[in-house]
């Protein structure tokens, strides 16, 4: 038995995928901390972050400053 392919079916497949993509790129934030935040706290990214380098889940201190709108808590 030979398979038919079905064109349209696969283009709207495309498009769908094209549609995803599109979406989640604009919905997407990039990341608000940066080396120049860290320099001018005189905090390194691993005081936030449980990664050394930066990224991955927060440290308490990360999330004390999360909940206190992104500003060193006092």
């Amino acid at each position: 038995m030979k398979l038919k392919f079905n064109h349209a079916a696969a283009a709207i497949g495309g498009i769908s995928a094209l549609l995803v993509m599109a979406g989640a790129l604009l919905v997407s934030h990039p990341a608000a901390a940066t080396p120049k935040f860290a320099a001018e706290t005189g905090k390194s990214c691993g005081d936030c972050h449980t990664a050394a380098a930066g990224g991955g889940p927060l440290t308490p201190l990360g999330e004390k400053f999360k909940a206190n709108g992104n500003k060193m808590p006092k």
